[in-house]
């Protein structure tokens, strides 16, 4: 296959203003992704776009194992789907009132705001 590029599950971008730090969250157009490794602006980043990563969680986000979880990128966490949030896939335990975080599953598909 003289076209393929790459397996897709990482892919690389460019790292934002002010750069990003490993693990960190970015939504690039509607690519949602985690930063492999911490880089300057501008500098080439990898951002992992499928697999189980654990993200921050709204505290009071009540999350199920295979709930549909969203991305609140205003608040920076995972919280239940609802208006303006980015759908990115299933939560792969159960995190409940007063739990800072969990693990998802992200779904490597296009997102977009609700």
């Amino acid at each position: 296959m003289q076209n393929y590029i790459q397996k897709g599950d990482v892919i690389t971008l460019t790292a934002p203003a002010g750069g990003i730090a490993s693990g960190d969250v970015l939504i690039v157009g509607n690519i949602f992704g985690v930063a492999a490794y911490s880089a300057a602006e501008g500098d080439p980043l990898e951002l992992g776009t499928t697999g189980v990563f654990k993200l921050p969680k709204a505290t009071a986000a009540m999350l199920t194992v295979g709930a549909r979880v969203a991305w609140d990128n205003t608040a920076k966490n995972i919280n239940v789907p609802g208006a303006g949030r980015f759908s990115v896939g299933v939560a792969t335990e159960a995190a409940g009132n007063g739990i800072t975080s969990v693990a998802v599953r992200l779904d490597g598909v296009g997102t977009v705001a609700a």
